[in-house]
């Protein structure tokens, strides 16, 4: 499991079937995403699901 599957910007495309990510990334950034170099991704952003909820309670 990568960084990329918990970030709220790696979203499913029903288009292409895939899941991509929705951030647009410049020519370096795009070339690290594709090769899998991205250790360290400044567009990150958790995708917690319970953020909702606990601004609830």
């Amino acid at each position: 499991m990568s960084a990329c599957d918990n970030c709220r910007n790696y979203i499913y495309d029903e288009d292409f079937e895939c899941y991509v990510c929705d951030v647009n990334l410049d020519e370096d950034d795009m070339m690290r995403f594709m090769t899998g170099t991205n250790d360290h991704c400044a567009y990150f952003s958790l995708d917690d699901e319970y953020a909702v909820v606990k601004k609830q309670m």
